[in-house]
């Protein structure tokens, strides 16, 4: 085992990836070798590599989609860069309309292995339009994957099974995950695309969360177990498809749930988790499902202001409490 930045396993995974496929190539807005990226996770491979597979775009996120749907059709394996998650906006009709519903419309005849990485969340104070957890849009659309990593393990072993996956993938980077490191193995490795990840285990509520707030969960759990409270931590890892077992598993264990998620809270992930709860696994809850998200609203500039509105421990600690 080795530990290493989240940056650093997602670097590793492109890395492995390019070096075992030769149609594996990356393109995005400053990706290559003068800027390397806006959060620094292809720093290198286009020394490694060559411009020619590390590819600066121009500026239209619509270009960089339409470009990588043609790529991916004609037998490529693009890994396309948004540098903000919520740029993706640019380019829905590419993703919504072509990347999501050629394989279907063409009867199987055509394969979109295309993988869109792109960082989600706030935390870091540049406002409205480079703050947003977007997530549960990409859920909406049949034909898409979504996957959510929390942790250097999962980020690599998940990107590398999206990059040989032969349908478009929406993979979600937390900002504030880059520099968090962990032990991942020497040897490689892969992760099942729906196969959650108990990060805790627990006997009184269990807690469902995403990405980052992860971590924020963990916390929350390990404060509550000082006062004799066992909190089990569920990360879905990837939200299309959605391990609906092992969420319904640890529900029917505990008899609570609270789901924690940074995307808004209408319409949100945790509104699907918790109708998914609501049909399939009532008689086992003592009390109501607790969603702890972001208010219906943008995300401030004003670091007071953001920090009001992001979910933490202590807003999950104050909702576990509320039911248990």
């Amino acid at each position: 085992m080795k530990e290493i930045t989240y940056r650093e396993a997602l670097r590793e995974a492109l890395l492995e990836e390019m070096q075992r496929d030769k149609t594996v190539f990356l393109l995005g807005e400053d990706i290559g070798q003068y800027w390397e990226g806006a959060f620094k996770v292809t720093k290198g491979l286009a020394e490694k590599f060559g411009v020619e597979r590390v590819r600066d775009t121009p500026i239209s996120e619509s270009a960089i989609i339409g470009a990588s749907v043609g790529a991916a059709i004609t037998g490529m394996r693009p890994v396309a860069e948004i540098m903000f998650g919520d740029l993706m906006t640019l380019a829905m009709d590419q993703i919504a309309n072509q990347a999501a519903k050629i394989r279907y419309m063409f009867g199987g005849q055509a394969k979109i292995p295309l993988v869109i990485r792109t960082p989600f969340g706030g935390g870091v104070n540049i406002a409205a339009h480079h703050s947003q957890s977007l997530e549960a849009w990409f859920m909406h659309i049949p034909g898409l994957y979504v996957v959510v990593p929390s942790t250097p393990y999962d980020a690599k072993g998940l990107l590398k099974t999206a990059i040989r996956d032969d349908n478009p993938v929406i993979f979600c980077e937390h900002k504030l995950l880059y520099p968090i490191k962990g032990l991942i193995p020497d040897e490689e490795f892969t992760i099942a695309f729906g196969s959650a990840d108990v990060k805790r285990e627990g006997t009184d509520v269990t807690i469902v969360a995403t990405m980052f707030m992860v971590h924020e969960a963990l916390k929350a759990a390990e404060t509550l177990g000082k006062e004799n409270l066992s909190v089990e931590v569920v990360d879905p890892r990837t939200l299309v498809p959605l391990d609906k077992k092992a969420i319904l598993r640890s529900v029917k264990k505990t008899g609570h749930l609270v789901i924690v998620t940074e995307d808004c809270r209408t319409a949100g992930v945790g509104a699907e988790i918790a109708a998914i709860v609501a049909e399939e696994a009532i008689d086992y809850l003592d009390a109501p499902v607790i969603r702890v998200a972001e208010p219906d609203t943008p995300i401030p500039f004003s670091p007071t202001l953001e920090k009001f509105v992001i979910p933490n421990e202590e807003k999950i600690i104050k909702a576990i409490k509320r039911i248990v």
